[in-house]
């Protein structure tokens, strides 16, 4: 039946939850703990493919036993392999969890547009939560907590380790990813305001679609509503790629600290080549997870808009005590 799902997804009947993350517990407080265990796993390992490329290097420039060095390169191996293994588990895990709570969106809405009509969301209304809007937000649901716990866990062990080899250098590239603390917030809240507004104009091009069928509106307020949402999306996409560039010229600044700084000391004999490799590739490390914060933050914001706006469609309040 359209109005009800599984009993592990959880009770089409039951109550929408009053904000993101009380939906986010709907969806399995198990299900968060396993996938958060999962991500401590990869972070703890996160250092040691750094520690082996350096190894790795200054064995071969100190012209070490060959033996070593392929016992070096095996270790390194099997710790990739061990990774990748354990990051498939991770996103696939992820993506059920988040599936689940695409569905039980789906669910819930099909459900109330089951009710008499006087009680039920506009027809266009529906359309647009159950086609477009339920799965980005049951998306949500499988990276919501463990994404920023193994990003953070990642850049905790990588600038800790980084900080060991050498302080200097790590200042310098923590230096350029200041900026970002201030420029993204702003930039984000900007994206969101003009989500909302695409969100809305969406919903009122469903609803005009359903109208025009009955024979009710014309075309030319369509024309007009589909002009505003590519207005809407460019402005989005300006700020996006803008926040983008400006994320990547400071970890290109970084880069160049890495290599200012480690060649001055590699000439002085302060440090080793190994050392300077191992911080290019910490650098990539950093980048990338604190890119995959700034994309949580981004989605977490969206979500948080979108949610809102389900919510006040259906005109729910409470919580609901089921998991899947």
């Amino acid at each position: 039946m359209p109005g009800r799902v599984s009993q592990k997804t959880g009770s089409a009947t039951d109550s929408m939850p009053s904000d993101l993350f009380s939906f986010i517990w709907l969806m399995g407080r198990r299900h968060q703990a396993l996938i958060a265990g999962l991500s401590l796993v990869l972070f703890v390992i996160g250092a040691a493919p750094l520690e082996l490329q350096r190894r790795i290097v200054n064995e071969a420039t100190e012209q070490a036993s060959y033996g070593s060095l392929l016992f070096l390169v095996s270790l390194y191996l099997a710790v990739a392999v061990l990774e990748g293994a354990v990051k498939f588990t991770l996103n696939l895990y992820r993506s059920w969890v988040g599936e689940k709570g695409t569905l039980w969106l789906r669910a819930r809405v099909l459900h109330q547009a089951e009710t008499p009509p006087s009680e039920s969301m506009l027809e266009g209304v529906e359309l647009s939560i159950v086609l477009a809007e339920a799965e980005p937000v049951g998306g949500f649901v499988g990276t919501s907590i463990s994404e920023p716990l193994l990003q953070v866990g990642i850049l905790v062990t990588v600038c800790s380790y980084l900080i060991y080899l050498q302080p200097l250098m790590m200042l310098a590239v923590a230096a350029t990813f200041a900026p970002q603390i201030a420029f993204v917030p702003m930039m984000q809240a900007a994206i969101n305001r003009r989500v909302e507004a695409k969100v809305a104009i969406m919903r009122d091009v469903s609803e005009g679609m359903v109208h025009a069928i009955e024979g009710g509106q014309g075309e030319d307020p369509q024309t007009s509503r589909i002009g505003a949402i590519f207005s809407a999306n460019m402005e989005i996409y300006r700020y996006k790629y803008a926040m983008n560039f400006l994320m990547n010229l400071m970890a290109q600044l970084g880069y160049v600290g890495i290599f200012v700084l480690g060649g001055y000391y590699v000439v002085t004999g302060k440090t080793e080549i190994g050392t300077v490799v191992a911080f290019v590739s910490g650098l990539a490390k950093i980048v990338d997870p604190w890119g995959a914060i700034v994309d949580w933050y981004r989605d977490l914001r969206v979500t948080q808009v979108k949610f809102r706006l389900i919510r006040d469609a259906a005109k729910f309040d409470g919580a609901g005590n089921h998991e899947i």
